[in-house]
């Protein structure tokens, strides 16, 4: 797993925190959100299907499981 900056996960936890209709429920889909975001510079549409960095989703879950629940 690559090794990711703590500042930089911590402004991706507080813009799946600002997301309309946040939901702890799916904080999956939250993060995913946020690191295609973070990627693409823009948020994903319907059926996006590019890529995202999968190490940075995994950790930015992880991360955000523990803030969050």
């Amino acid at each position: 797993m690559a090794d990711y900056s703590e500042s930089l996960i911590k402004s991706l936890i507080k813009k799946v925190k600002e997301y309309p209709r946040f939901s702890k429920d799916e904080i999956e889909k939250f993060c995913w959100m946020a690191v295609h975001e973070h990627k693409h510079g823009v948020l994903p549409s319907e059926y996006d299907i590019r890529e995202i960095d999968e190490d940075l989703y995994l950790e930015l879950l992880q991360e955000s499981k523990s803030n969050f629940l």
